[in-house]
């Protein structure tokens, strides 16, 4: 994200493909999904907004951001959710504000399906 002076970043993020493993997903979840091992999903991939620009929604900014690209690479990739590990419990508790849902054993990884998604952006 690019602020009014063109050498300004606000903040950023990365998106990447990767996989989950299908027992990691919640038994809810998994046992509706095709029992292949691997779950392809969109990594969201270090999300940050500049110490300088803090807490003016740039952050909701991002994850909406990345979450309209994930759905629309999903329609050429398969993916079925978007993955983001948080970097403590601060942006856990703000990734599960927008809706991402933990993995049951592992408290710092979250997860979006993209029906949720696509629900959002229609």
């Amino acid at each position: 994200m690019v602020g009014n002076q063109p050498s300004e970043i606000i903040g950023y993020y990365i998106l990447s493909a990767t996989s989950t493993l299908l027992d990691d997903l919640p038994d809810k979840i998994s046992q509706k999904l095709p029992k292949y091992p691997q779950v392809p999903a969109a990594l969201l991939g270090r999300p940050a907004v500049d110490s300088r620009h803090q807490g003016r929604g740039y952050d909701e900014i991002l994850v909406l951001d990345a979450l309209r690209r994930s759905l629309n690479a999903a329609t050429v990739v398969a993916s079925y959710s978007v993955v983001v590990d948080a970097i403590d419990e601060h942006a856990r508790s703000l990734c599960e504000h927008y809706g991402f849902c933990v993995f049951p054993d592992r408290k710092l990884r979250l997860f979006l399906p993209m029906k949720t998604i696509a629900d959002l952006f229609s």
